[in-house]
């Protein structure tokens, strides 16, 4: 049988303006109905649907659990219209311990882990409600909330939770809507309840008064925070911010002096398997060759056990370093954004917060005592006909027996109301005993007393702030930090400031052997190589070599080009020595026609002589001249016509200069004439009437200057007297000692 469609009527309005109108709908509704908790009660409706549900299936934390399937089932059946799965896991982590700070939900079963591992599904597990939904419930039966229709129009349900348990903070929400976020941290109860109670006594008390409540999240899986007072307090001041969680951990001794580090809490959010895989990462990629280990040795408590390398690690290094690369340490965002009493969504400040939570508490203290009064005058009518009935207990009984119409004549001879009339009908013979009578004249005293107690409470805002305190105060004494799950979890401390990490903390060191062959092509071979034999280094045909020595993988080098520009490679990045290597100017912005000048390890030496072809020079730090980028950093500024020509590791016992020119002149004169600059031009070693600089060396004096003789062997010669030589500074110096190379290189 073909279906009966009905066409929609076209409209007239532009698609733009129809999408914009549709989408702005969805858009609200998710921010108001799905996504963003109300400030009041820090519920979204699915957690308020859930706990309602739960609460009508008498799942109070004396009775006996309930399959979660029949949870679920009454949820979406009555109240949430929405996929069974997404319900069933808001109800999971409203029973998970480390994730609520207060849970909410009792389960019994698998509800999941810190692992990261999901719950069995709803057929299996079971639930009631704990006693922190109770408090946060509490109120629901006196007309402390509103009721509204649910989707279908069948049942009611509360628009929100009166309970005296600040919900939003002390468990904090996260969520994602349309155009906005939430993300608040769970804080501890007992220290909300403080901060209102000083806003009740201070309704004008700023952020900084909170603060001195309120020292920041306490998450469930414990952690410390390690942000500066001054960061947490701009954070809560604003709404935004965010914090930095590290884990807890301590050093065990295994004796002889070796140690582990073990991690007994975790950041909070971070799942205990995936952490523990991320650390074994680091050791399998070499990324941190101090670890040697990972174990998880967890039963109930979590215990990560770290093995370091060696007994001679530092144990600060090795966690600052896993901090650093791992997610021991986390930030946790905060983005206060919530839903207001209007049901607006602002982003408020942390005193914003608890004051509209305190006011909707004292709105709460209001409603239920009105609800009491009521009931109260309900009862007294009651009770006052009760009273008539017993002082003419005969007559009552006269009228029932004899009259058609007792209640109308009851009602004209004794003044009744029509309830009390009512109510005296339907009393039954037990009762018409005389202790009945002085019961009821005692229950009616005690109701007028605590009506005038009520009444003078609903007439005056002193008594109801007073009443608040006391009930806050019994609150907070119920989550004080005496008890089990009030006691502070989360540590706020200060970290110290940011350690420069060794650079042989994450690069494994090993020996190894720099190669640079003068067309520009570098490598670097595993281990110390012998540079005497002549089978040892390969080239390229046409190639040779220009620089090759000893170094580790943990060194940086330094590589300087003739105009005077200094460039940094790590020596653990340099291409493997199997084959030819890889040409240096594709690690840096070295420019074609620039020649390289020198390659060394930047620890060779503290200090650095440099030297251009015009005979000035100066010494620089070997700290100063290491670059961070590919550009690398100018150091010298030659003049023009001139290069760089030298640069010479300086040795610590070294107070000596020696220079010679291309004219072989020999100049000698005390280092701490050179100048020691950063960068620039420098000062005139020599001075040359024709020609430049050859060769520039430091040396001791007392130990006089030492050359290599020529030729095949490997003696050397010394001149210790070099007073012939020796003049000041931008001389232009002697012919040099006999025997010295022809070369004019030291």
């Amino acid at each position: 049988m073909a279906l009966d469609l009905e066409t929609p009527e076209p409209s007239d309005v532009p698609f733009d303006t129809a999408l914009s109108e549709r989408y702005l709908v969805y858009a609200l509704s998710t921010i108001t109905a799905r996504s963003l908790p109300d400030v009041r009660d820090g519920l979204k409706p699915v957690h308020r649907r859930l706990l309602w549900a739960m609460r009508l299936l008498r799942l109070d934390p004396a009775s006996g659990y309930k399959k979660c399937a029949r949870v679920v089932g009454d949820v979406i059946g009555k109240y949430h219209p929405h996929g069974d799965q997404s319900v069933y896991d808001a109800m999971v982590r409203l029973a998970q311990s480390f994730a609520l700070r207060y849970p909410l939900v009792d389960g019994q079963g698998n509800f999941g882990n810190i692992d990261g591992d999901n719950a069995a599904a709803y057929r299996y597990t079971e639930a009631r409600l704990t006693q922190v939904a109770i408090d946060l419930m509490e109120g629901l039966d006196e007309e402390a909330a509103d009721f509204r229709p649910t989707y279908n129009g069948e049942e009611q349900e509360p628009e929100l939770f009166p309970g005296m348990f600040p919900n939003l903070l002390a468990n904090g929400a996260a969520g994602i809507a349309v155009g906005m976020a939430t993300s608040i941290p769970p804080h501890n109860a007992a220290e909300i309840y403080s901060a209102a109670i000083h806003l009740v006594d201070q309704p004008d008390a700023d952020d900084a008064a909170i603060l001195e409540h309120v020292s920041g999240p306490d998450f469930p899986t414990g952690g410390t925070v390690v942000d500066s007072p001054a960061a947490i307090a701009e954070a809560y001041r604003t709404g935004r911010g965010s914090f930095r969680v590290r884990a807890k951990w301590h050093q065990e001794d295994l004796g002889r002096g070796t140690w582990v580090a073990v991690i007994t809490e975790i950041p909070y959010g971070v799942q205990k398997g995936k952490l523990i895989e991320q650390i074994a990462a680091l050791i399998n990629d070499k990324k941190l060759p101090i670890l040697a280990d990972v174990r998880d040795e967890s039963a109930e408590d979590i215990r990560i056990v770290l093995e370091p390398r060696s007994r001679t690690v530092d144990i600060d290094t090795l966690m600052e370093s896993l901090f650093r690369l791992s997610e021991l340490e986390s930030r946790f965002s905060l983005n206060l954004n919530v839903l207001d009493r209007n049901r607006t969504p602002r982003v408020m400040s942390l005193r914003d917060a608890i004051a509209a939570w305190k006011d909707h508490q004292a709105d709460v203290l209001v409603r239920r005592s009105q609800h009491r009064l009521n009931k109260i005058i309900d009862r007294l009518e009651l009770v006052a006909g009760y009273i008539i009935a017993f002082l003419n207990l005969d007559r009552v009984i006269e009228i029932i027996r004899y009259e058609d119409e007792p209640k109308a004549v009851m009602i004209a001879e004794f003044e009744l109301t029509d309830r009390q009339a009512e109510a005296i009908l339907n009393m039954r013979l037990r009762s018409l005993r005389k202790l009945e009578e002085m019961e009821l004249r005692k229950e009616h005293d005690a109701l007028e007393k605590e009506k005038a107690e009520i009444e003078q409470l609903l007439d005056s805002p002193a008594r109801q702030r007073t009443r608040l305190k006391r009930d806050l105060k019994k609150m907070m004494d119920r989550y004080g930090a005496e008890t089990e799950l009030g006691r502070r979890r989360t540590v706020i401390e200060e970290a110290g400031p940011t350690r420069e990490i060794p650079l042989d903390a994450m690069i494994e060191k090993e020996p190894i052997t720099v190669i640079l062959s003068q067309r520009g092509w570098i490598r670097a071979m595993k281990g110390h190589v012998d540079l005497s034999a002549a089978d040892t280094l390969k080239f390229k045909e046409g190639d040779g070599p220009m620089f090759a020595f000893h170094a580790q993988t943990t060194d940086k080098l330094l590589l300087a080009a003739d105009n005077g520009r200094f460039y940094t490679l790590g020596a653990d990045k340099l291409p493997g020595g199997r084959g030819f290597g890889e040409p240096v100017r594709l690690m840096i912005d070295l420019e074609g026609e620039r020649g390289i000048v020198a390659l060394l390890p930047a620890s060779a030496a503290e200090k650095l002589l440099v030297a251009a072809s015009d005979g000035r020079g100066f010494v620089v730090k070997a700290a100063d001249v290491t670059a961070e980028t590919r550009k690398g950093k100018q150091i010298v500024n030659p003049r023009a016509g001139a290069r760089l020509l030298r640069v010479h590791p300086i040795a610590p016992q070294d107070d000596a200069v020696a220079v010679i020119g291309d004219n072989r002149k020999l100049l000698v004169f005390s280092l701490p004439e050179v100048a020691e600059l950063a960068r620039g031009q420098g000062v005139q070693l020599q001075r040359y009437r024709e020609g430049g600089l050859a060769d520039v060396t430091t040396f001791r004096m007392e130990d006089g200057l030492r050359w290599r003789m020529g030729g095949e062997s490997e003696r050397y010669r010394s001149e210790s007297d070099l007073t012939q030589w020796r003049a000041a500074r931008g001389a232009a110096g002697r012919m040099p000692p006999t025997g010295f190379p022809r070369d004019n290189r030291f």
